[in-house]
């Protein structure tokens, strides 16, 4: 996914925020959710399109460049592995909880025990002990996992709302289980308090979409960079 498409993506973003939540668009909006949302994926979620912005972070980089933290970025220390992680929590509890008031994936296969972390919360307002414990200690393979098994559920969950039900607001009681469920920290609950006040669309504009590419934009960032440091000690060497 190069520079021209995710251009072309957040040109299909701008169209989905203008039309989802007119219900006789219903269809419409759906059908291009379900587009932009494969391409933030892998191109092994299955759904015929790549490559993906997924893809393309995660070609030719090593699992050290993955884990490494804290990285030097203008606008993060986070790891890669971090990032991968936190997006697909967010996109779990907000999905799942939020929007369908249904049991999060995190706790419908072991997915902890199997990424190898203690952390269910959403990584905002995270310890850097923490960070760097998660960006140690994850199981990578485990990690794209369960964001496919979180991407999958998504999917099913949107193509089963129907017309006018993006114009619905959060329910009070599926924020509380945010918080029941050690989904959120205390120290940010400021993030509860904004998906409170959005409908079925903000959460599907933001958390299920664009703070996915907002994430992986920062992570072909971090690749970027770290590609550059491993290559500027070898021209050093040559010259």
């Amino acid at each position: 996914m190069d520079l021209e498409q995710r251009r072309a993506w957040n040109e299909k973003h701008k169209m989905l925020t203008e039309i989802i939540s007119k219900p006789k668009e219903h269809v419409q909006a759906v059908e291009l959710f379900l587009t932009n949302h494969a391409l933030l994926y892998s191109s092994k979620m299955g759904y015929g399109v790549g490559p993906t912005f997924e893809d393309s972070v995660l070609e030719n980089l090593d699992e050290n460049s993955l884990r490494r933290y804290p990285v030097n970025a203008p606008d993060t220390k986070n790891s890669i592995a971090w990032h991968f992680w936190h997006i697909a929590r967010i996109e779990d509890m907000t999905m799942n909880i939020l929007v369908a008031n249904s049991q999060q994936v995190l706790y419908s296969d072991s997915w902890l025990q199997k990424m190898n972390i203690r952390f269910s919360h959403s990584g905002n307002n995270m310890s850097d002990d923490d960070i760097a414990e998660l960006s140690s200690r994850i199981d990578i393979g485990a990690l794209l996992e369960y964001r496919i098994a979180v991407g999958k559920q998504t999917r099913r969950i949107i193509s089963s709302l129907q017309p006018g039900e993006f114009k619905e607001k959060v329910q009070e009681s599926r924020i509380n289980r945010l918080f029941d469920e050690n989904a959120i920290l205390q120290e940010a609950c400021g993030i509860a308090e904004y998906w409170s006040k959005k409908t079925v669309a903000g959460l599907v504009l933001m958390p299920a979409t664009r703070h996915n590419f907002l994430h992986l934009n920062k992570c072909i960032r971090i690749k970027n960079k770290l590609q550059k440091e491993i290559k500027s000690p070898l021209r050093l060497a040559l010259s």
